[in-house]
């Protein structure tokens, strides 16, 4: 056996799988979650961070493109492995694990792979930004220094001005550049034999030996060899229509009012549907400025009525679904114990052992009041009060923040596996979380999604019930 096998070998002791899970296979996620752990596989955050791509359930034409986007960005060696339902799954990771450990199987994946993930390019307009005319001015996503002391150089007219792609700038078009200061120097008196070596040497400076106070010089035939240019004293390269600046086709933040009335950055970013414990299905497109969500829209993918009531799923599953959010919600708060404990008082509930879920429940609950640091993480996420639950029409439940919330979903979970009282559906409907997220900070808004028990069906497709 080679070194290669051989370190393939150990490698598949230690993967790392994103998971896909397509609205309407909850269980076939669970049944994942459960043969994952049995290998010591673990789960990836991101497709930077994974080795194999685990797909629960047949995606829908608008999820479809989407997880193979997640593909290409993911880094070799790679495997894909699809499990149309909770039955096929321990097959599929089988499968998985030995194309893991497949050398020649990586080597023509990495052959015949594209070079760069295939990004889609956002039309983005900038109008309104500045003064200056950059018409058939081209930016290929260079770096843009500032050349000190041009100031009071005049852009108005830069028509013909662009950048050729290797750093260099042609000027043939800015024969009525203007620096400023030196307006009663006649430029066709100024004697250039002295100026025969200025030039850019390459180091981000420019020598201008000789040069002071210079102005009205034709730049015509001068050439830029390779240099930063970023924002020649007062010339702004960001935000201006007709430019093309999203290195890689990734768009960047744009100009937009701020309540203050002063204009902040503004960007667009989609959450969902393929996120680590974030509902299955769900997007959330998202308006931030700075790090605040100032609006949002949600929908779900492949646009099917996803929306469920708790009263439709046997009592076992309905306390096991609470469980598993509860899980989600602790593994977003860093608490991966505790989280590991929640899945599995899930698992003792789909498995119907009543007696060793309740002790589990018990413990978990118990741990969570004594952890300071869990309720210091959690304490003010989305803070609902009496007058908020009134306006969104939300039970009763949602009252207090995302700590508040989760001690009381484990206390009905507790309530209804001991026999004390029936599991009453305080579910949220997935349609009111832009209201709900509005005004969040981003770094909480994953944490509050989760604290809410989102009316979502997991279990149309494919399931074991």
């Amino acid at each position: 056996m080679g070194m290669t096998a051989i370190i393939a070998k150990l490698a598949v002791r230690a993967v790392r799988v994103l998971i896909v899970e397509v609205p309407g296979q909850w269980l076939t996620r669970v049944e994942l979650e459960d043969q994952m752990l049995r290998r010591g596989w673990r789960r990836a955050w991101a497709p930077a961070d994974a080795d194999v791509l685990a797909v629960c359930g047949t995606p829908g034409p608008e999820l479809t493109p989407l997880v193979d986007r997640l593909w290409e960005q993911m880094p070799g060696p790679r495997v894909r492995a699809n499990m149309c339902s909770s039955s096929t799954v321990s097959s599929a990771l089988n499968d998985a694990a030995t194309l893991y450990v497949d050398t020649d199987q990586h080597a023509k994946d990495a052959r015949e792979r594209a070079q760069e993930p295939q990004i889609p390019h956002d039309d983005m307009d900038h109008s309104g930004h500045g003064s200056h005319d950059h018409s058939g001015m081209e930016d290929s996503g260079h770096d843009h220094m500032s050349h000190s002391g041009h100031d009071g150089m005049d852009h108005d007219n830069h028509t013909g001005m662009h950048h050729n792609g290797h750093g260099e700038i042609d000027h043939s078009g800015a024969d009525h550049m203007n620096h400023s200061g030196n307006d009663s120097m006649d430029h066709d008196e100024v004697d250039h034999d002295s100026h025969a070596d200025m030039h850019h040497n390459g180091d981000d400076h420019m020598d201008h030996s000789g040069h002071n106070g210079h102005g009205g010089m034709d730049h015509s035939g001068l050439e830029d060899s390779g240099h930063d240019h970023s924002g020649h004293g007062g010339m702004d390269h960001s935000g201006h229509g007709g430019m093309d600046m999203s290195p890689g086709g990734i768009p960047l933040a744009q100009g937009g009012p701020d309540r203050d009335g002063l204009e902040m950055d503004v960007l667009h970013l989609p959450l969902g549907p393929v996120l680590a414990y974030w509902p299955a299905g769900l997007v959330l497109d998202c308006t931030l400025q700075g790090d605040v969500v100032v609006d949002s829209e949600a929908s779900i993918v492949d646009g099917r009525d996803h929306e469920h009531s708790l009263h439709v799923f046997a009592p076992d599953l309905r306390a096991a679904l609470l469980c598993d959010n509860v899980m989600a919600l602790l593994a977003l708060a860093g608490a991966d114990d505790l989280a590991a404990r929640a899945r599995q008082a899930r698992d003792c509930l789909l498995r119907g052992d009543h007696t060793a879920a309740l002790d589990r429940l018990e413990r978990l609950i118990r741990t969570i009041r004594r952890s300071w640091l869990l309720r210091w993480s959690l304490q003010g996420v989305l803070v609902l009060e009496q007058v908020d639950l009134h306006r969104h029409s939300l039970p009763a439940s949602c009252r207090g923040d995302a700590y508040d919330r989760m001690l009381r979903t484990l206390a009905r979970i507790q309530a209804a596996v001991g026999g004390a009282g029936p599991m009453i559906d305080d579910g949220v409907s997935w349609q009111v979380l832009p209201n709900l997220v509005t005004g969040l900070e981003l770094a909480t808004l994953r944490l509050a999604v989760a604290s809410v028990n989102l009316r979502l069906h997991p279990t149309t497709q494919g399931g074991k019930a």
